[in-house]
């Protein structure tokens, strides 16, 4: 049973800035800076310019984020976010 751990330097050893997984590029800080943005979007008027910036970051790293496979065992509380990772 042991052998199923995996580690964060099974994934990305020291030095290594990313890897592609599932055949997408993936860097290291996606999965952390996905989250930030997710917090920061629910904190922001929706329609401003500083919400189109957020959600579209949101949007670039998707697919990232989704390679790494959080989504399959994580699922977005709020709706808008949810959509983005849909489009994703």
């Amino acid at each position: 049973m042991a052998d199923d751990i995996v580690r964060p330097e099974d994934v990305l050893p020291d030095g290594v800035e990313g890897t592609v997984l599932n055949g997408v590029q993936v860097r290291k800080g996606s999965v952390a800076a996905f989250v930030a943005n997710a917090k920061t979007l629910q904190r922001l008027t929706p329609g401003t310019d500083e919400h189109h910036r957020v959600a579209d970051q949101l949007r670039a790293l998707a697919p990232a984020v989704s390679a790494v496979g959080l989504f399959d065992v994580f699922e977005a509380r709020s709706p808008e976010l949810r959509e983005i990772i849909a489009a994703g």
